[in-house]
This record gives C-alpha cells, sequence and structure tokens, in this order.
C-alpha cells in the first residue's frame, strides 16, 4: 500500500496544472501516469488476504490472476513504445490486452464451472499433441518432442485432466460455453464498442488493406502509393481507452479474494479519474 500511495502522491495540484498545458505537455504527463497505472496493476496482483490465501491462488483464482498479470505486463510494454512514439506496435498489443481485461471481467462475473471450462480450453491442442503420440509421430522420438510431451502430461497431472475430460469443450468446439469472443465482450462491455476496439484491432494483427492505408503506404497525388518507411507517433488515443477495459477487472479481483482494501479501491478510483481527465483535455487541445 505504500508503495502505491507514493506513485500517486506526486500528483497534486501544482504538478497537474503544471502537464496540463498543450497536447505534447499532456502526452508527456499521460506517459508518467500510465507508468504508474501499470506499478499500481502490478502490485494488485500481488495482494492477498491471508486468511482466504495464506500461500497462493487455487485453480478457481489462478486463471484469473494469470489473465490480471498478463494485462499489466502488456501494459508496461505499451508504455515502452509509447516513450518511443511507436503507435503501429502499440496497436499489436492493445488487442490482447483488451482481451485478457474482457475474458477475466466475464470469468470473475461467472460461476467457478465457466473458470473450469476456460481452463479446459486451453487444452485444445495439447490434445492434439497426444493424438499425434498416439498416431506414432516420429517427432517425439526426439528431446525436443519428449520435452513437448513431458509439459503437456505434467499440466494436465497437475490439473487431475486426463484425455476423456473434454467432452464439453469438444462440444462447444473449445470456445469458453460455446461463446464467441464477441458474446463475451458484449455480456460484459458495450456490444457497440466492439467494432471500434477489438474488432478493428485484428487488422493489427493479422494485417489488412486499410491497416496498410493507416500505417505502412502514402497515397500520391496521381492516386498511385508508395512505401511509408516511418512509425506513426503515439498519444493518449492510443493508450487512455485500453485503461478504461483494464481497471474493472483489478476492482473486481479485489473483491472477489476478499482484500478490497478502501485505499487500494480508492486508487483504481484514481485511475480512472485522472485516465479520463487526460482524455478530455487531450481531445480539446488537439489540433488535429
Amino acid at each position: 500500500m505504500d508503495e502505491i500511495e507514493r506513485l500517486i502522491k506526486k500528483y497534486d495540484e501544482d504538478y497537474v496544472r503544471h502537464h496540463f498545458l498543450d497536447a505534447a505537455s499532456i502526452n508527456d504527463f499521460a506517459l508518467t501516469f500510465y507508468g504508474d497505472a501499470a506499478e499500481i496493476y502490478d502490485s494488485i496482483t500481488r495482494v492477498r488476504n491471508l486468511d482466504r490465501n495464506p500461500t497462493g491462488f487455487d485453480l478457481s483464482d489462478a486463471p484469473i490472476l494469470g489473465l490480471l498479470v498478463r494485462v499489466w505486463k502488456l501494459l508496461k510494454e505499451i508504455i515502452k513504445y509509447y516513450e518511443q512514439d511507436n503507435a503501429e506496435i502499440i496497436s499489436i498489443l492493445e488487442r490482447p490486452l483488451i482481451e485478457a481485461s474482457v475474458v477475466a471481467t466475464y470469468l470473475m462475473e461467472s460461476a467457478d464451472a465457466v473458470v473450469e471450462d476456460y481452463r479446459k480450453c486451453s487444452y485444445k491442442d495439447r490434445l492434439r499433441i497426444l493424438r499425434d503420440l498416439e498416431g506414432g509421430s516420429k517427432f517425439f522420438e526426439t528431446k525436443a518432442g519428449q520435452r513437448l510431451l513431458q509439459s503437456v502430461k505434467r499440466k494436465m497431472q497437475d490439473e487431475a485432466l486426463e484425455a476423456s475430460s473434454f467432452a464439453e469443450q469438444k462440444k462447444n468446439r473449445w470456445k469458453i460455453q460455446g461463446k464467441t469472443f464477441f458474446d463475451i465482450f458484449s455480456s460484459v462491455e458495450h456490444e457497440h464498442l466492439y467494432a471500434c476496439t477489438y474488432g478493428m484491432m485484428s487488422e493489427s494483427i493479422h494485417g489488412s488493406w486499410n491497416e496498410s492505408m493507416d500505417y505502412c503506404l502514402s497515397r500520391n497525388e496521381d492516386g498511385t502509393y508508395s512505401a511509408y518507411p516511418f512509425y506513426h507517433p503515439a498519444d493518449v488515443r492510443f493508450v487512455s481507452p485500453t485503461l478504461r477495459f483494464a481497471n474493472k477487472p483489478f476492482r473486481l479481483w479485489l473483491v472477489r479474494i476478499g482484500a478490497d482494501d478502501p485505499n487500494l479501491m480508492r486508487s483504481l478510483d484514481w485511475i480512472d479519474r485522472v485516465n479520463n481527465a487526460i482524455f478530455r483535455k487531450f481531445d480539446a487541445e488537439y489540433g488535429g
């Protein structure tokens, strides 16, 4: 808690006023703020209610914790590229961050059986490895094949799973509760946000003509195109909307594990307030 209080303490009225001058100074302020938000998220994943979890988290909680750790690790990487003014790499990293945030939220708003289903769905390709072994694949005679096989067997053994444990997942085509990610997104966020956030972000992962026009090509006056060899600069519009998705599961997590200390919850309220203020002020100052 002391660690989080030290991060927040520097944001006094003078500090904020000094950095809320124009679009450039807001970007500098935002870079510091995003880094501090990531540190707060990092700290929260190390919080435990010792009465509930004296050592660690069982299989009903650990999958959620893993997603939250993924969120802050990705956010810290995004901040590195924000510092390098590289919007293209940020757009690649934001999509898995949003997905981890949304799935973590969905799991915490569902019964423990859904968490179990989420765990089992991750074994789709690992079961194929076991089938390939039974089919006599020569790969498993190599050292690499043996290491991979032992890793799969060990994980399944740790969770008391066998090849016959996945009937429901097969029936649901290896989707959580048989739902697409759009279904999951729509149940925890507003459906209309999907296309302009996660949906369009798929182009950063897979590539598309629109993505090429945005980042990799420049249009000439005669209608032809040339290579655009530079990276596009980043601003708060590439990160602030992402924090909107990230903050929610950390709040739910503290409640779930019985560690919703008022000071911790206020730190998440603070992230929401500052993030919204940054976006609004930048939008007002940005000249296109």
